[in-house]
């Protein structure tokens, strides 16, 4: 499948880098186009993907559109796409608070393969969680290649577009809650005076490593922490202090909050 993108900028950018490392014979597979054409060029000459110098040649050129560009310039964008737009094509949005109803009506045209992704920032450094839902009209070996696209930045999952919200609050806006746990450590650490970049390595890397805990080795959650927690002992004294200062209840207020407000502005 040939992929265009339409925009270049960081998450773009980090989803065509993953790509090509995955798949470095496909490179003659990815177009690209960007309004800021010096970014286009240098994306380019550092990639070795070809850059398109309009967007309908990016169309012309593609089996699938990426539309890598902010929900907020959706309605200006997308029209002037469809006018080249023929329906044995698919495209395919990263974009947050845009339904695939609302794609395929800035379309206007029936019959539009459509693809939902909700990815997140750590796709930036190959460790991204996506999620992707599918309108009817795409078939089955296009979207396992869509859905190969977005494994090669991190781990990709199928789920119906009524979940989407959901998914904002538990992946899509996560990195910034994580970034606050991390935070909190590293000023806590520095306090207690250790050196703050060296307490960042700690505090990061011990998430990390949690996190791939939780992925391979089956144990559940509560099992996992259990480990740790001998009774009488620091680990279970620190968890005590956070569970009667209601961590659990603020990560499901903040969680609820950003799955309203994702309801709120979804078009």
């Amino acid at each position: 499948m040939k992929f265009g993108f339409l925009g270049t900028g960081n998450m773009g950018g980090a989803i065509i880098r993953g790509y090509l490392a995955a798949h470095p014979d496909e490179r003659k597979n990815i177009f690209a186009y960007d309004a800021d054409e010096d970014k286009l060029k240098a994306f380019s000459d550092e990639t070795g993907i070809a850059a398109c110098g309009s967007i309908e040649e990016l169309v012309r050129q593609s089996d699938a559109v990426v539309l890598a560009i902010k929900p907020f310039i959706f309605d200006e964008v997308v029209p002037k796409l469809a006018a080249f737009y023929t329906a044995d094509k698919a495209l395919v949005s990263i974009a947050a608070g845009i339904s695939m109803g609302y794609i395929e009506k800035l379309i206007g045209k029936g019959g539009a393969k459509v693809v939902r992704v909700m990815p997140n920032t750590p796709a930036m450094v190959n460790a991204g969680m996506s999620a992707l839902s599918r309108n009817r009209h795409i078939a089955d070996e296009e979207f396992q290649q869509v859905l190969e696209l977005f494994r090669s930045v991190g781990k990709a999952e199928v789920i119906p577009e009524s979940l989407m919200d959901t998914v904002l609050g538990v992946s899509g806006s996560c990195p910034a809650y994580t970034y606050m746990f991390i935070e909190a450590l590293v000023d806590a650490a520095e306090a207690n005076g250790m050196d703050r970049e060296q307490a960042k390595i700690f505090a990061a890397q011990t998430v990390l490593g949690s996190a791939k805990m939780v992925l391979e080795t089956g144990v559940d959650l509560a099992t996992l922490r259990q480990n740790v927690c001998s009774p009488g002992g620091t680990t279970i004294e620190a968890v005590t202090v956070l569970q009667n200062n209601g961590f659990h209840d603020n990560i499901a207020e903040a969680f609820n909050a950003a799955v309203k407000k994702s309801k709120l502005i979804t078009k």
